[in-house]
């Protein structure tokens, strides 16, 4: 694939924007054709025929430029209503006429060289789903990639993580385009029986996985089943399958696949109801050949995570717990646990899209070709050493089309091969019921529901079946489709599968009486999901049986926070949490998380004594109160205790940039006997990684050249979260928002005067307001000069210095707060006619019926608390990574929510207070105590966990920090600071003088011999 010399194309791209009206139509269509060839699109010489002008379709009409399955139309101007909407009439014909004829989705794209619109038939409609706007400022290449994304002309591009983002991710017009076709067909046939039945166990199974973090929603069941068709696409093409050429229905329910004797991979679910429908095989033709366009074969990294995580939404991944791990994560875990590849069997029982399951099976593979093992015994033994599991059926797809691109092409198109399953299973690894009732007297037992009987019909397979995988999968699988290709009311005789199987005498009857089971489901037409529940409920069970578990658990275990979880949910986790020493306690719940509870089981059930396991966490495991139960090690339980030897921990919470919502940290141990040894909690000695990683790098031998790893010590937080007696003396400021309707400028008064004691005032204005406040006209009057007060907001205070403070109408009478109907308002009649403009503003524009304007002013008593005002008062900053502090001396003033407050008895106390504050060695101390996301955050909160004492002016050190604090404040005072300047520009002049300071030293030794 080439394309044009840079010059010509930027010569030919500036023709095209140039909207002259002498511009003949004739021209902008052949500069059209010319940048369709020349841009680099896979359409060299050979294909020039195919980008062809005036293309006839019917009736007498002409397709200005078509080619492959799009019609371009185009337009000397766009820019006019009339114009637009006369040429999206006459492409929607253009698009029905060629979609009849080809069978396949058409695309229309229409453009006037500027405005580039590409359109998708929606039903009756022709529906805009994608538009590009070319500016001089835009390059060439950018409109090509687009147009490349409309067209699905490439060949062979490189599936890199940079690739699938670009190219199939939610922002791109492939998306789009597939998106629009798929939400169209089941809007027009959600109601059929099959469709509606589907979505309806997708939807039950997904609930009992997340509870109310699962949105049950029409975009997003689009959005898994556009996700998994193209999955499984994509596992086809991995073997080299001309997927253009394929039948729909073949590529959907894995035929060939069958075929190869590669079974486990793309079977029959909840998202094949699009080969059901009218039009459906259509949009699956498309994907293919959209998908076709990239080099499957060469994959080097887990690309189906790129995906899901580049089409759904962040925001949706983390309500539902699902932070997929950096694949040079995965490799360096799993190359760190998984010692002797060809002697340890390892899972990940939370797979997600498998990155875990990659590295894993190629650290295997490459082990088993270095020991000379032949391949059709290396793939044999791979499923056996390395398998998954998770509960979500979208995750379970991808991670078998993962397993598959780790195997490879080469491997799997071998003749030397035989069959292979892939062993990534649906299952609930947590087990929130603690089903042991599946395995019942040496029975997998999966209760039906058959017949709305009041005690649940059961399909019973006995254990023995179980041990031999692909036996039992096709066991099973031939059993669904024995009853449902049966004729009516016919029982068939199951002697030939016995006889094909092996079934020894004692397990026929049962399996006849499961046949028959299957047969009623059928003919209650219930019988679409039970063969893909039991086959993937069978081999999880059947690994938690204790001589079936394995050496190594590795992972990312689900991060669901207990305040995101729905009643029922909560209630059962507090339940097992207590049960096995994990609960920390109500007054801390909304902090404890899933993920201990999920390894904690994981050990209790898969990993066998002496086995090890290594699992990528939430960082606050580390070192939060609540979590030290799980890191005790000691996990008691009625049916299965565990005991674990923790052995080390990786804090990663400082490398940039991040790589999930929240800090994380990798915890290791291994499983200890539960009698006769006792557990070894988790250090506090970690290893800490600090560093910038670049976005281009992906695998661990480009990541550790950016990364830094040391030993360090973590500091705990203290159990009770309260150190310092001053925590209880400080309170947030006043809720002083929306600030339109407050905060004034006080005005020239008119020729005439205002009287004694009265200012004209209009709202001050700010460019960070948002809708719809910042739409709200100015409030302008005139107002009692009493209620005017100095707001102090958190731009106002510098390290040991406060800057002008805003002013504020505030309707303050003494201690009290006045409002609408109070009867004190109306002898203030200015004030009365501002606040009551106020409220009616508020009321009209709030969001919430909640709370009243004085009530949203007063919350939680921040203001009334501060009345009357008391003379000597520390404030600092809310937010920020270091405390920001200083002394205020003006009682009238009022302190707003971006700042702390505390009353001092004594100037001396209050410079005590701002030398230990404002020393950078607090922010040192407390960053360990912080709570983290993507950074550190909550210094306000996590500044009094230190051991800061009350002042004692008797205390040698106390007063000597007092002294240097009135000393800095002195050495700020005297700074000509240009107070026009944005106060982050100013906080940076104070503290790099203050570091300069001849006290710094000083105070630095001080508060740490304070502190530590």
């Amino acid at each position: 694939m080439t394309t044009a010399p840079q010059s010509n194309l930027e010569k030919l791209f500036a023709r095209l924007i140039d909207r002259k009206p002498s511009r003949a139509e004739a021209n902008l269509q052949a500069d059209v054709r010319q940048l369709l060839i020349d841009g680099g699109l896979n359409l060299e010489e050979g294909d020039v025929p195919f980008v062809e002008m005036e293309a006839q379709v019917g009736g007498g009409r002409r397709i200005d430029v078509e080619i492959g399955f799009t019609a371009i139309e185009t337009k000397k101007d766009l820019r006019s209503a009339a114009e637009l909407k006369k040429a999206e009439k006459q492409l929607e014909g253009y698009v029905r006429s060629r979609s009849e004829e080809v069978g396949q989705r058409y695309v229309g794209l229409l453009t006037d060289g500027v405005d580039w619109r590409a359109y998708s038939l929606s039903g009756e409609q022709l529906v805009v789903v994608s538009r590009f706007e070319a500016k001089k400022s835009t390059a060439p290449t950018e409109l090509l990639t687009w147009l490349e994304g409309v067209l699905a002309t490439a060949d062979g591009i490189k599936p890199t993580p940079a690739a699938i983002e670009q190219r199939l991710g939610a922002d791109s017009v492939s998306h789009k385009l597939d998106y629009a076709t798929l939400a169209a067909l089941y809007a027009e046939h959600k109601d059929l029986p099959t469709v509606k039945l589907k979505r309806e166990l997708w939807a039950r199974l997904l609930r009992s996985a997340l509870g109310a973090q699962f949105e049950n929603t029409d975009e997003l069941f689009i959005e898994h089943t556009l996700l998994v068709n193209s999955a499984e696409i994509i596992a086809h093409l991995v073997l080299g399958v001309d997927v253009k050429d394929a039948q729909p229905s073949t590529l959907m329910l894995g035929q060939l696949f069958d075929q190869a004797q590669i079974f486990g991979v793309v079977e029959s679910d909840f998202f094949d109801w699009v080969i059901e429908v009218p039009e459906g095989e259509s949009f699956v033709r498309t994907t293919a050949r959209r998908l076709a366009r990239f080099d499957w074969a060469s994959v080097e990294h887990d690309v189906l995570k790129v995906l899901y995580e580049s089409v759904i939404a962040q925001e949706t991944r983390k309500k539902q717990g699902e932070y997929y791990t950096p694949d040079w994560l995965a490799e360096k875990v799993v190359s760190d646990r998984v010692t002797d590849p060809l002697n340890q069997r390892v899972l990940d029982p939370s797979c997600g899209s498998g990155t875990f399951l990659f590295h894993a099976a190629r650290r295997y593979l490459e082990a088993a070709e270095t020991a000379g093992k032949p391949l059709r015994q290396s793939l044999s033994d791979l499923t056996d050493h390395v398998a998954g599991i998770d509960l979500h059926p979208v995750a379970v797809a991808l991670a078998r089309v993962t397993y598959l691109l780790a195997i490879g092409r080469d491997r799997l198109a071998s003749e030397e091969r035989g069959a292979i399953r892939v062993p990534v299973y649906l299952g609930d690894s947590l087990q929130w019921q603690q089903r042991t009732d599946l395995l019942d007297h040496g029975h997998l037992v999966i209760r039906t529901g058959a017949g709305g009987q009041l005690f649940e019909d059961e399909l019973r397979f006995s254990e023995d079946l179980l041990k031999d995988a692909g036996r039992f999968d096709r066991l099973v699988n031939d059993l669904a489709d024995r009853a449902v290709n049966r004729s009516p009311g016919s029982k068939p005789s199951l002697s030939s599968l016995f006889n094909l199987l092996a079934i020894a005498k004692e397990h026929q009857d049962e399996i006849t009486a499961n046949f028959e089971l299957l047969c009623r489901l059928v003919d209650e037409g219930r019988n679409h999901i039970w063969s893909y529940y039991v086959r993937n409920l069978a081999r999880p069970m059947w690994l938690s049986r204790a001589e079936n578990r394995v050496d190594v658990l590795v992972g990312n275990p689900p991060w669901l926070s207990y305040r995101h979880m729905p009643g029922e949910m909560q209630s059962l986790f507090k339940e097992m949490c207590q049960a096995r020493g994990l609960w920390r306690g109500d007054e801390v719940a909304t902090h404890q998380d899933l993920s201990g509870l999920f390894i904690a089981r994981a050990v209790q059930q898969y990993l066998a004594d002496g086995g090890t396991f290594a699992f990528v966490v939430p960082n606050p495991v580390l070192d939060r109160p609540y979590w030290s139960g799980f890191r005790a090690g000691d996990y008691p339980d009625a049916h299965e205790p565990a005991r674990v030897e923790f052995t080390g921990s990786w804090d990663l919470r400082r490398l940039r940039p991040h790589f999930f919502p929240r800090g994380s940290a990798v915890v290791f141990g291994r499983r200890i006997p539960s009698v006769g040894s006792a557990p070894v909690a988790l250090s506090k000695a970690t290893e800490r990684w600090t560093g910038k990683i670049a976005r281009a790098a992906h695998d661990w031998a480009a990541v550790s050249k950016w990364v830094t790893r040391e030993s360090a010590e973590l500091q705990y937080v203290r159990e009770d979260l309260i150190s310092s007696p001053y925590r209880p003396r400080f309170g947030q400021g006043a809720t002083i928002v929306p600030k339109v309707l407050f905060f004034a400028e006080p005005q020239q008064a008119g020729p005439l005067g205002l009287g004694a004691g009265r200012v004209s005032v209009r709202s001050t204005r700010s460019s960070a307001e948002k809708a719809p406040w910042k739409n709200l006209p100015d409030q302008t009057g005139v107002v009692e000069k009493q209620f005017l007060r100095p707001v102090l907001l958190g731009e106002s205070v510098l390290p040991y210095h406060i800057l002008a403070p805003r002013t504020a109408v505030l309707p303050i009478e003494g201690k009290t707060l006045l409002h609408g109907d109070h009867p004190h308002l109306d002898r203030y009649p200015d004030l009365a006619k501002w606040w009551r403009n106020a409220e009616q503003q508020w009321d009209e524009n709030r969001s919430s019926e909640r709370l009243t304007l004085v009530e949203q002013l007063d919350f939680r008593r921040k203001l009334s608390g501060q009345l009357p005002g008391t003379p000597l008062r520390v404030v600092y900053g809310a937010s920020g990574m270091h405390v920001t502090a200083a002394l205020l001396d003006a009682p009238e003033a009022v302190i707003e929510h971006n700042l702390y407050w505390g009353t001092v008895a004594t100037r001396e106390e209050g410079m005590y207070l701002c030398a230990i504050l404002n020393t950078p060695a607090l922010t040192e101390l407390v960053r360990p105590l912080m709570s983290y996301g993507k950074d550190e955050r909550h210094i306000d909160k996590a500044v009094w966990q230190l051991p800061i004492p009350d002042f004692d002016p008797d205390n040698q050190t106390h007063s000597r920090l007092a002294e240097l604090g009135a000393a800095e404040t002195h050495r700020i005072a005297d700074l000509q600071l240009d107070e026009e300047k944005n106060f982050v520009k100013l906080r940076q002049v104070v503290r790099s003088v203050l570091a300069d300071s001849p006290d710094a030293e000083e105070l630095d030794q001080l508060v740490r011999l304070l502190l530590e």
